[in-house]
């Protein structure tokens, strides 16, 4: 073939590769990110406490809001009679659930419980009524524990906590004390601490936590129309 008719061929062939008609990816970001959170990163001793701290908040918090809306519902419809049967966190369904994503065990316990069974010895320090204060240790390879205040800190809990006879009517209390009779737990005013949240977790847990909480998330892109 003659050179003059090969480089007519070829004519089309470059032209249809202009720099300004080759089809780009879009999302080369996305897949870096995707491709970096799918790696397999080494997780230090520092960052399973640190996990440690952040599984404890989100499963305390969770159960605070939601023992704190089934009771408020709970009042609202039948009373301290209907609601005293409720005040088990751990054993409501949002918390349970979270509970068993993290690999975890939540339980509560105070100086002047309402159960005698929740009764524990802490510290003045570990009452402390601020939100803060936090404690996360490594009893053994496989085991964290975290612990920090129960504050009161809505009105919904004075119903049953806050002081007989100003807060908590006189038939509510004598139903409390009905259903506890070796209460303590009443008295109590909006941001005293009620004793201390404590979570146990297994080390599979809290790394996968980890990894959750530290994986990249793109950012939605903003449109320009």
């Amino acid at each position: 073939m003659r050179p003059v008719f090969r480089a007519a061929l070829l004519l089309p062939l470059l032209s249809a590769c202009n720099a300004d008609q080759v089809d780009h990816l879009s999302n080369t970001k996305e897949l870096a990110i995707e491709a970096e959170n799918w790696q397999v990163k080494r997780i230090m001793p520092a960052d399973l406490l640190r996990a440690t701290r952040w599984a404890g908040d989100s499963l305390t918090r969770t159960a605070e809001r939601e023992l704190r809306q089934v009771l408020t519902a709970k009042l609202d419809s039948g009373g301290v009679a209907a609601a005293l049967p409720y005040c088990r966190p751990a054993a409501l369904p949002a918390t349970d659930s979270l509970a068993g994503v993290l690999q975890a065990t939540l339980t509560w316990g105070s100086p002047r419980p309402r159960n005698p069974t929740h009764r524990l010895a802490v510290s003045a320090a570990d009452l402390a009524p601020t939100d803060t204060v936090r404690r996360v240790a490594r009893p053994s390879t496989e085991e964290f524990t975290y612990q920090r205040p129960v504050v009161l800190t809505a009105d919904v809990c004075l119903r049953c906590h806050g002081k007989v006879g100003q807060d908590i009517a006189a038939a509510d209390y004598a139903l409390i004390r009905q259903r506890y009779p070796q209460d303590q737990a009443t008295g109590y005013r909006l941001g005293q601490s009620m004793g201390v949240w404590r979570v146990s977790l297994k080390r599979p847990g809290v790394a996968e936590f980890y990894t959750m909480k530290t994986r990249k998330v793109m950012k939605k892109r903003r449109s320009l129309f």
